[in-house]
Parts: C-alpha cells; sequence; structure tokens
C-alpha cells in the first residue's frame, strides 16, 4: 500500500489565495469553493502560506471589533505552511496527519509550486479503496 502516491489522489488546479489578497475575498473563495482552506502563492505560484476557516474568522471578529479595516491574507495566513510532495505516500501522509492538525495539505512540485491539495477526506477514501481491494 506504500506505493500509493500523493499525486494518484490529490485535486488537481485547486483555488489559492495570491499575497495581498483582502480577507473578504479570502473568505468568498472558502464558502464558494466549500473548503476549510486555502493555500496562499506568490506571483511564481510558490506556495508561502494557508490560510483556514478559524484563521479568517478570528481575524474578522478582531478587526470589527477594533474597527481596523480589512486585513490581508497576509495578515493572518501560517507560514511556513505544511506541505507534502507529488510522489510522498498516502500511507505516510495518513499517519502525518494522525499527528499533525492540518485537514489538508498543500501539493508542491518538484519546482516548490502548487501541484494540488490533498485532504483528509481523500487519503481516508483512498485507504479505504486500497484495503478493501486487498482483502
Amino acid at each position: 500500500m506504500r506505493s500509493l502516491l500523493v499525486k494518484d489522489v490529490m485535486a488537481r488546479h485547486p483555488p489559492a489565495i495570491r499575497l495581498g489578497t483582502d480577507l473578504r475575498e479570502v473568505v468568498n473563495t472558502l464558502l464558494g469553493h466549500h473548503l476549510t482552506g486555502l493555500p496562499v502563492t506568490d506571483e511564481a505560484d510558490h506556495v508561502v502560506g494557508f490560510v483556514s476557516e478559524q484563521d479568517c474568522l478570528r481575524a474578522l471578529l478582531v478587526s470589527s471589533y477594533h474597527a481596523e479595516g480589512d486585513p490581508k491574507v497576509e495578515d493572518v495566513m501560517h507560514h511556513p505552511p505544511l506541505t507534502v510532495a507529488l510522489d510522498d505516500s498516502v500511507v505516510d501522509v495518513a499517519e502525518q496527519m494522525l499527528t499533525q492538525k492540518p485537514k489538508i495539505y498543500p501539493v508542491l512540485d518538484d519546482n516548490r509550486r502548487l501541484a494540488g491539495m490533498l485532504t483528509r477526506n481523500q487519503v481516508l477514501r483512498a485507504v479505504k479503496n486500497r484495503l478493501l481491494l486487498t482483502v
């Protein structure tokens, strides 16, 4: 089962947020795509951060309470983000998901550019399907 790779189960062409994006647009993108988080990229599509629903909620509450204006994604994102590579083992990523908080991992190509996203749901489905095939 270790031969099952991230590139075999990941979502390709995921939405991403560019540095400099207003938080309101980030929230609209999260809600519009029914995602709990998104990678943040620079102009060259290098992943430089990750922003979650929780990050946005916290920032919106704080900015509205303190009337601080509109935050940008770089004000709230996590960096450096936890990422995985195309050729990483899905089983290894599953084990990593058991000990770390992220439910979504940006997938990087060999040039450290965004190639896709891998969710906990995709990993669970892949592991389940592989186990059922070997039984």
